[in-house]
């Protein structure tokens, strides 16, 4: 909840007088819990316990990433609450179609086996760990094999260079969700972080454009 786009969202709707609730899943940042022991269900309980017991009335939802998955989750959830969503570079059924798909055979095995895989990351010099746990109950929460019943609006920014997320992710997004009101905007030369200053003033004009078409 330190990162830039956490705290871009924060002075934004400070200077637009919005309420605005940002948080860390358990296992991550500030959050008690280890990251090994996470999964995307208990993410996303960790994010419906948010709506249900901080935040107050209707709500947009913004999610990064993973995040992206656990916005969707939590929308299906709480339907009545949440009146919007912006999804930037979300990464719906990553650990599958991403993750294990990815896969040697012999990863999978050695990750079957001992419960927990290491693999270099590019974003810290910690390796990200992969577990058991991780992709076997993700797959309760696959939401790309049917229609997604998410009818507020919805809009998706992608890098189409993002070197983790490919961007058809979010197009294929897009065609799975019920509402009407879906927009993807891809950014040609952008990358999965999508934190350039170019970046989050587009994130303020699609807040500004998502609060208008209410």
């Amino acid at each position: 909840m330190t990162g830039t786009k956490a705290t871009f969202l924060d002075d934004v709707c400070a200077a637009r007088g919005l309420p605005y609730v940002r948080f860390d899943y358990s296992g991550h940042g500030e959050s008690s819990g280890r990251f090994e022991d996470g999964t995307i269900g208990r993410w996303a309980d960790d994010a419906i316990a948010i709506i249900d017991r901080v935040a107050e009335g209707p709500m947009v939802l913004v999610g990064s990433s993973m995040g992206g998955w656990i916005m969707l989750l939590a929308a299906l959830a709480r339907p009545q609450r949440v009146v919007g969503l912006i999804g930037m570079a979300p990464a719906p059924d990553f650990t599958e179609a991403l993750i294990w798909n990815g896969l040697t055979d012999n990863d999978r095995a050695r990750l079957m086996k001992n419960g927990r895989l290491e693999r270099p990351s590019d974003y810290s010099e910690e390796p990200t760990i992969i577990t058991r746990a991780l992709i076997e109950e993700g797959r309760r929460h696959l939401l790309l094999s049917a229609p997604i019943g998410i009818r507020c609006p919805v809009r998706l920014l992608h890098g189409m260079r993002d070197p983790d997320v490919p961007h058809r992710l979010s197009l294929e997004l897009a065609e799975r969700i019920a509402s009407q009101d879906v927009r993807v905007t891809l950014i040609k030369n952008g990358d999965h972080r999508l934190s350039r200053p170019d970046d989050l003033a587009l994130l303020s004009r699609t807040i500004e454009d998502l609060l208008a078409s209410r």
